[in-house]
């Protein structure tokens, strides 16, 4: 990725089926890569949406004893109060911006991509979008937090996504990214962007993963101007679930009589997976 003196592999990419009309970027959790998220949404694709699975780059982390591991940035510590990597926050969230630029001048317009991510990759998601100066499809923020956090509203003074959606889920039972961390970053998103845009999922027992619980709710989020984004996570946790089937609750999907299924999953491992499937930004 440019712009970042780590080293990182060109992101995986499932290309669209046909003309790519939208876009999904998707951002792995720490120790992880793209690859397993790619993977999952070349199982479930849309024709029409291009999606984009980047690589972090491999750098020593301190919370982990300076191991290096794939990582956006640095991690000093899980307490509200730890130091944070600020010169890697903004150099990651430069290279994600870059990203989106290239998308834009593929075809894409900016406010048909949609950018997400699952905890470290969530949080730098979220702050990406409120600090870039293009207008976003959504956001998909999943177990996270919002990185520096004091730097707003002052950061996103100049952002284009006042009005955009935000999904953030997260479990109640999250020891690694503890769940108050998710509730105060959604009330903080709402003194940020329009609050009747945010949505905050809680899901009781979930630990730092995600189960086919969040399916079954099949939240929907309408834009302005499109039939918005279905956000379906299916997934199995350290359990090993059943695989799941589950029509789409959408008149979209439900038009195009889609089905969709996922295998066990475990995120917890760094070459972990997750099913992930973000939809509605019409084809045309």
């Amino acid at each position: 990725m440019c712009g970042n003196n780590m080293s990182a592999p060109l992101p995986a990419i499932v290309p669209a089926a046909r003309k790519a009309t939208a876009a999904v970027i998707f951002l792995h959790g720490l120790g992880d890569t793209g690859h397993g998220w790619a993977e999952a949404f070349a199982g479930i694709r849309i024709p029409h949406v291009k999606y984009i699975c980047p690589h972090a780059p491999t750098m020593p982390v301190s919370l982990n004893m300076r191991m290096s591991m794939p990582s956006w940035f640095d991690i000093y510590g899980l307490s509200p109060d730890a130091d944070e990597d600020e010169a890697g926050i903004k150099r990651a969230s430069e290279n994600i911006k870059a990203l989106i630029d290239q998308e834009v001048k593929n075809g894409i317009p900016s406010h048909r991509i949609i950018l997400g991510g699952f905890s470290q990759g969530g949080a730098l998601s979220l702050y990406t979008a409120l600090t870039t100066q293009q207008k976003l499809g959504g956001v998909v923020a999943l177990s996270c937090w919002l990185p520096l956090r004091k730097s707003f509203p002052q950061a996103s003074a100049n952002s284009a996504n006042k009005d955009m959606h935000v999904l953030q889920c997260h479990g109640d039972a999250d020891p690694l990214v503890p769940f108050v961390f998710g509730s105060q970053t959604a009330e903080k998103m709402k003194s940020l962007i329009n609050p009747a845009n945010i949505t905050f999922k809680s899901y009781r027992g979930l630990p730092h993963s995600a189960c086919p619980e969040v399916s079954v709710d099949g939240i929907t989020l309408i834009s302005a101007r499109y039939l918005g984004f279905i956000f379906c996570l299916l997934s199995a946790g350290n359990g090993g679930c059943q695989a799941i089937h589950r029509e789409a609750a959408s008149s979209h999907q439900r038009r195009m009589n889609l089905r969709v299924s996922a295998q066990p999953l475990s995120i917890n491992s760094p070459s972990g997976s997750t099913l992930v499937r973000l939809l509605g930004l019409e084809d045309h």
